[in-house]
């Protein structure tokens, strides 16, 4: 088997409630035969143009051969390494595929100008890029494409030999980006981007970075017929059923990684979910945890704990209330796409829209229009200024305020605007906060998490609160015909999303540090006390 999953508890107890129903309704069968009307009237026109996942693998088989061809021909021009701007899906699953295949690839999903600079400086001569998009009006990713053409310019090298473009055909990037010369791999427009890990958006950077793309392509084919079939063995029905369908529903989704030799599996399943599902106040949220977290000894009754293992997963018993799923990087990745349209069918929304996700965009390009510096804090307290709609006088009182403010049922979420290769030592800050509030806590880096969980957070159930966390860049980065640096547009992008998260009464605290060390140290105490 290339997928397998063993349930207990309540997850068992949805599995043997809904599995039954969705086989005598024919899910399975319908969303293999792309059945646009699974999801309602009012999602029937996004689902008729976001069910190309379903075949991905074998649609993209068509790409691997132009892939490696290139590939071969950069390498007889001395072009060894490979870098990927994108955002959301179009960076996340590449970034799993291409570390649980043990190949470098450097994935540039912020605009943070300390970590922009890095993969700038990191043997550029030897490097190119590839700059994915569905439309190229992410701004994240047109920032790194302008930068990029500029520095590979300076340095004599002509653009056109090291950007490699991934695009929907027909889209202004495609468009753009032929007619200025650059090669460019188009993918499947019928498949949204947190559902484009085997399409060309996955592929072609992680079979540039080295990635056996066809192993990979075959288990994801393997799988195809466990997920296709209306039987209650199907493990797509019954992981979506683990997702939606315990009563009453667990709000939250605890990922652990336990054993298994795929990398980074929970990061990406995390934007999957959380984008896919936190709509209309209800939805589920990913937390992704290590197999230590404070969360998993608190017997949360809302926390469903699913671990994904090795091939010890058919020889080892399973914890009491937990689900342990194993299979192959291609199995898992069609799998969790397909359970997660099960959930959506079960919570009653649109598995393939976004709709908050631009809230914040909107915000952010207004803040960029402007270009005020930030309002003046509302507390200095030492090296850390304090802003949002919760303060008190000091660092501790501020965050005891904030704390206090998670419901019984809600959660806490970190969002880091820092250099998140540079800045490792901050992601310790989610375990002190869960051990210390007892709920669950989940925590993103800047600005990628806002094409991942910023859905959820204004578009799902409404009890969470709010800790931003942002630095001083010691340099910053001009963007290339843009009025604003690197520097200016994280700042935006932090502030935008500050405001609407209080504009859906969601209490936020933000945090400057102007000494990143003496911050991280009065964080660590104030988070553990």
């Amino acid at each position: 088997m290339s997928f397998v999953l063993h349930a207990t508890g309540a997850a068992q107890e949805a599995i043997d409630r809904v599995v039954p129903q969705l086989v005598a309704d024919g899910v399975a069968g319908r969303i293999a035969a792309k059945d646009s009307t699974l999801w309602g009237e009012a999602a029937e026109a996004e689902a008729s143009k976001r069910l190309g996942w379903i075949d991905a693998a074998s649609n993209t088989r068509g790409l691997v051969d132009d892939v490696l061809e290139l590939k071969a021909d950069l390498a007889a021009k001395g072009v060894d390494r490979f870098a990927l701007a994108g955002m959301g899906g179009s960076s996340l699953a590449p970034e799993v595929i291409t570390r649980t295949f043990g190949v470098h690839l450097t994935v540039l999903d912020s605009t943070e100008p300390g970590q922009v600079l890095t993969a700038l400086r990191d043997e550029l001569e030897r490097t190119a890029i590839v700059v994915s998009s569905k439309s190229g009006s992410t701004l994240e990713t047109d920032s790194a494409k302008r930068v990029f053409e500029q520095w590979y310019r300076e340095a004599g090298i002509d653009p056109t030999e090291r950007i490699i473009v991934v695009t929907d055909p027909g889209s202004p990037l495609d468009g753009a980006a032929r007619a200025a010369g650059y090669r460019v791999f188009n993918a499947d427009p019928n498949v949204g981007g947190r559902y484009s890990a085997l399409t060309a958006f996955g592929i072609v950077p992680s079979a540039l970075a080295g990635v056996d793309v066809a192993e990979l392509l075959d288990e994801a084919e393997a799988a195809l017929p466990l997920v296709s079939e209306d039987d209650e063995s199907n493990p797509g029905l019954q992981l979506g059923a683990v997702l939606a369908g315990t009563k009453p529903l667990k709000d939250y989704i605890g990922i652990v990684a336990d054993g298994t030799h795929i990398v980074g599996f929970a990061d990406w399943a995390e934007q999957l979910i959380a984008e896919s599902t936190g709509k209309q106040g209800t939805g589920v949220l990913p937390v992704v945890l290590d197999v230590d977290a404070a969360e998993l000894g608190e017997d949360l009754a809302d926390l469903q704990v699913i671990r994904v293992v090795g091939s010890r997963a058919e020889a080892r018993e399973v914890a009491a209330g937990e689900v342990e799923v194993a299979g192959t990087l291609g199995a898992q990745l069609l799998v969790w796409e397909f359970a997660t349209a099960v959930a959506g069918r079960l919570l009653g929304i649109d598995p393939f829209d976004q709709p908050d996700v631009e809230s914040a965009k909107d915000a952010a390009r207004g803040l960029l229009e402007d270009l005020a510096p930030p309002a003046p804090a509302t507390v200095v307290d030492g090296s850390i200024e304090l802003r949002g709609s919760v303060s008190g006088d000091t660092l501790e009182s501020s965050l005891d305020a904030l704390l206090a403010a998670i419901p019984a049922d809600g959660y806490l979420a970190v969002h880091t605007y820092l250099d998140r290769l540079g800045e490792e030592r901050f992601a310790t800050l989610r375990d002190l906060l869960a051990a210390r509030t007892q709920r669950p806590v989940t925590f993103g880096w800047g600005p990628r998490f806002l094409h991942s969980t910023g859905q959820y957070h204004k578009g799902g159930k409404p009890v969470g609160v709010f800790l931003q966390i942002l630095g001083t860049p010691a340099e910053d980065l001009e963007i290339p015909e843009r009025p604003f640096t690197f520097g200016q547009l994280l700042q935006a992008q932090a502030g935008g999303d500050a405001a609407v998260l209080a504009g859906h009464d969601r209490p936020v605290l933000t945090l400057t540090l102007t000494d990143l060390d003496d911050g991280y140290r009065r964080l660590a105490t104030a988070a553990a006390a």
